[in-house]
Order: C-alpha cells, then sequence, then structure tokens
C-alpha cells in the first residue's frame, strides 16, 4: 500500500520560514519524481514545486521562485520543500505527489502523478 504523509504545516507570520516533509512508503521512492501541490480554500489546486528522481531536475511555479526549496533524500525516502519569506497568499493545504520518473511540462496540473498525500495545512498570518 502505498503511503504519503506529509508534515510540518504550522501557523506562520508573514515573513516567516516553514520545513515540509513528506514521507514516502511502499513503492519505490528513488525511481519517482515529486512534486508538491498546494489548494487554498475556494481555489483550484496548484503546482508549487517538482523535483526529479535524482534531484537533478527542479520546477518551481513563477510565484515561489527564489523562496521555496524543494529537495529530495531518496536514502530516507522523504521529500522536503523549504519556504521562506512567506506571504499570506501562501496559505493553502499543501499536497506532495509521487509520479512517473521524468517530470513532464504540464507537472503543475498534476499530469503524471499517481499518488497523493492526504496534505498539511499552511496559515500565513498578516
Amino acid at each position: 500500500q502505498v503511503q504519503l504523509v506529509e508534515s510540518g504545516g504550522d501557523l506562520v507570520q508573514v515573513g516567516g520560514s516553514l520545513r515540509l516533509s513528506c514521507t514516502v512508503s511502499g513503492l519505490t521512492f528513488a525511481d519517482h519524481a515529486m512534486g508538491w501541490f498546494r489548494q487554498a480554500t475556494g481555489k483550484e489546486r496548484e503546482g508549487v514545486s517538482a523535483i526529479g528522481w535524482s534531484g537533478g531536475s527542479k520546477f518551481y511555479t513563477d510565484s515561489v521562485k527564489g523562496r521555496f526549496t524543494i529537495s529530495r533524500d531518496n536514502a530516507k525516502n522523504t521529500l522536503y520543500l523549504q519556504m521562506d519569506s512567506l506571504k499570506p497568499e501562501d496559505t493553502a493545504r499543501y499536497y506532495c505527489a509521487a509520479g512517473v520518473p521524468v517530470i513532464g511540462n504540464r507537472w503543475y496540473t498534476g499530469t503524471g502523478f499517481d499518488y497523493w498525500g492526504q496534505g498539511t495545512q499552511v496559515t500565513v498570518s498578516s
């Protein structure tokens, strides 16, 4: 049974930092690209960041470039998202997802990601 479990979400003030983690079991972590997605209340899900199976390829949505950093530890089956300089518009439920080894051009839509976690809530207060 594949499981993706996110953690690290919290209430934080504007300008603060959080580090999200996603621990994966039930699949060969190193064979999968990974992604972070988020969904704010009343809005559609959006792709935040994605990372290839080796960690060599990384993608970010424009709104988080320079503030968020995605990384992975294949030895620990864990995906991370370091979030700095947080803004109120970053408030959302954040989900990790596992997908095909090579990240496609439409990764931000969730295309190619087959397994999803339950999410962790990030709230940025002004």
